[in-house]
Order: structure tokens, then C-alpha cells, then sequence
């Protein structure tokens, strides 16, 4: 029972260190999000509102790609074996 109980606090736990590092990663993307939001403004006057966000919206869809292509690539890279040479 005890063991149970262990267990179950460390996945309690697990979860709240998660949901933090979620948290905190999507207040990241807020605040990039706003801040390219503005580079762009200053580039595009406010008339071309929707020249501006098409420019957005693709340029944040190259660099999620290019992300997530780099993250894929780095988990997928298999483990360094140790080689032996038998004489």
C-alpha cells in the first residue's frame, strides 16, 4: 500500500512539472507571438493589415516547420555504441 502511495505521489508530481513547463512554454509563445506581431507592424502600415498577418502567418508556418523538422531529427538520431576491437 505504501509503495502505491509513492507511486502515486510521484506521478502527481510528474504531471504538475509538465503542466508548469506548458504553462511557461505557451507564455514564451504569447510573448513571441506579440513581439513579431510588431516587427511586422512597423514594416506594413495599418492599412495593410492583411498583407501583414499573411507574412505572419507564413513565416511562423516556416519556422514551426523547420522546428519541428530539427526536434524530430534529434530524438530520431540513435544512440552512440561503444565499439570494441577483439584482437
Amino acid at each position: 500500500m505504501k509503495e502505491r502511495v509513492i507511486e502515486v505521489k510521484s506521478q502527481v508530481l510528474t504531471t504538475i512539472a509538465t503542466l508548469m513547463t506548458t504553462v511557461f512554454g505557451l507564455i514564451a509563445t504569447l510573448a513571441w507571438n506579440e513581439a513579431i506581431k510588431a516587427m511586422i507592424l512597423q514594416f506594413f502600415p495599418k492599412g495593410n493589415d492583411v498583407t501583414g498577418m499573411l507574412i505572419y502567418t507564413i513565416l511562423i508556418t516556416i519556422i514551426a516547420v523547420i522546428a519541428t523538422i530539427t526536434i524530430g531529427r534529434a530524438i530520431t538520431k540513435p544512440a552512440v555504441q561503444e565499439v570494441r576491437i577483439v584482437e
